[in-house]
């Protein structure tokens, strides 16, 4: 079955960085779409960052344009979440995702456990 194994997370001074890991299994890791998303206390789970199968098409939210970089090794079947130059408002549960095309068409999602982020000093 799918399983994402999510890794990475812990707590950082502001300013600092984290590098965040999500390893799949159970299905083709390749041909998969990767999102990362955050869930911030009181709000809603949001897509931060996505990037496709090949790894050249990447996307971000304005959020954490230019601090976060999305990338994936299909070899390792793991796709990461470089974090830099955190800030408070960072602190978040962030959660991998990943799409896979069904056969006769759609596509199914899959999460990641979540892996907790906190920025504080």
């Amino acid at each position: 079955q799918v399983q994402l194994v999510e890794s990475g997370g812990g707590l950082v001074q502001p300013g600092g960085s984290l590098r965040l890991s999500c390893t799949g299994s159970g299905f083709v890791f390749s041909t998969s779409v990767m999102s990362w998303y955050r869930q911030r206390p009181g709000l809603e789970r949001d897509m931060v960052a996505h990037i496709g199968t090949a790894g050249d098409a990447t996307s971000y939210d304005d959020s954490v344009k230019g601090r976060f970089t999305i990338s994936r090794d299909n070899a390792k079947n793991t796709g990461y979440l470089q974090l830099d130059s955190l800030k408070p408002e960072d602190t978040a549960v962030y959660y991998c995702r990943i799409d896979i095309l069904r056969d006769g068409g759609g596509w199914d999602d899959y999460w990641g456990q979540g892996t907790q982020v906190t920025v504080s000093s």
